[in-house]
């Protein structure tokens, strides 16, 4: 198993993502290899004790930032990231890891390892926690403006990556809207439950309709499929509200020495609650609907969530699920008369 990982993305690159690679090399088994300027790269290895069997490098020598447009994909040819994106294209790696752009790596991703044949749009698919563990939430940025065919592949894509990634059979999937009836929402909810309807009563996928985003954290499911844009919101309204609570109850329990003597009595059990809603711990976010598996990790990830975005990514490519996904596009794609977008 080879994971080509960009070491020149995210904001605490390389020296973080070269030791989640060392980690992760000593730990799983995986065989890492970086893009990135070679001799910088080597330096840091050696300087930093990061040398393993399992670690190499491969020159490219140029970045891609946040600055950068998405064109910078076909400017850029020997950054990093699209070195990477070749060498996994190519077969020379079996998945890839970025934490930088994440409009560059989607647009990268399409031009170069392309989507699988049949994928109408790729998803950026975070799990995410809820009242009963954690849900794929997809899409929550790559395609703002969708179809009902693209949230039918979308259902199709999260119920698969749910069985193989996070291990549960039969995932219920719910399709975010305003309220639980077939009849809410716009056009777009509306034409796409009547085409998750359909696909559970094939029992291709387990639907159980519309689910309000109170419930979908409060009550759980297991896929919540949205559209990019409202996806990206109500990732970044939970991200907010999460960072909201756990401020206020530091606050509360460093208030005085009453509270800080029972804080000091639930250290372990708030050191459990801070790790249950700590991104780190996931690693990253799928890219589904790629032809090789796609990680895309925080921008901020440190060494820790390299290592677990190693070890998702190493998941996804053994668990085959490009190859759930290839094998099963005829029953997620609409007739050729009616294809839309």
């Amino acid at each position: 198993m080879k994971i080509v990982i960009d070491a020149l993305g995210g904001d605490n690159a390389p020296l973080e993502i070269l030791k989640g690679g060392w980690m992760a090399a000593q730990e799983t088994g995986a065989e890492i290899l970086f893009t990135g300027g070679k001799e910088q790269l080597e330096k840091l290895i050696a300087d930093n004790g990061f040398s393993h069997p399992g670690i190499s490098v491969m020159d490219a020598p140029e970045c891609i930032s946040n600055d950068d447009t998405i064109h910078a994909i076909k400017e850029k040819k020997n950054s990093s990231l699209v070195v990477g994106l070749n060498l996994l294209r190519e077969g020379r790696a079996d998945a890839l890891i970025s934490a930088g752009s994440t409009g560059a790596l989607i647009t990268g991703a399409t031009l170069i390892a392309k989507r699988i044949r049949g994928i109408r749009r790729a998803a950026l698919a975070p799990v995410v926690p809820n009242a009963t563990g954690n849900m794929v939430l997809i899409d929550c940025g790559a395609t703002a403006e969708c179809t009902p065919e693209y949230l039918l592949q979308f259902a199709f894509m999260g119920s698969y990556y749910a069985q193989r990634f996070l291990g549960i059979q039969n995932p219920r999937v719910g399709l975010l809207n305003i309220g639980t009836e077939p009849s809410k929402g716009m056009d777009l909810q509306k034409a796409a439950h009547a085409l998750l309807t359909q696909a559970h009563e094939a029992g291709r996928i387990h639907f159980i309709g519309n689910i309000e985003g109170r419930e979908a954290i409060s009550q759980g499911v297991d896929v919540l499929v949205t559209d990019g844009f409202t996806g990206n919101i109500f990732l970044k309204t939970m991200e907010g509200a999460a960072s909201l609570f756990t401020h206020a109850l530091k606050d509360m329990l460093l208030g005085s020495t009453k509270t800080k003597l029972a804080a000091l009595l639930l250290k372990d059990s708030l050191a459990g609650f801070k790790k249950r809603f700590d991104a780190n711990e996931v690693g990253g976010t799928a890219l589904l609907g790629i032809s090789q598996p796609v990680i895309k990790a925080h921008g901020s990830s440190n060494g820790y969530a390299f290592f677990n975005a190693i070890r998702q990514a190493k998941v996804v490519a053994e668990g085959d699920i490009v190859g759930d996904i290839a094998a099963n596009v005829d029953h997620m794609s609409l007739p050729r008369g009616k294809k839309e977008g």
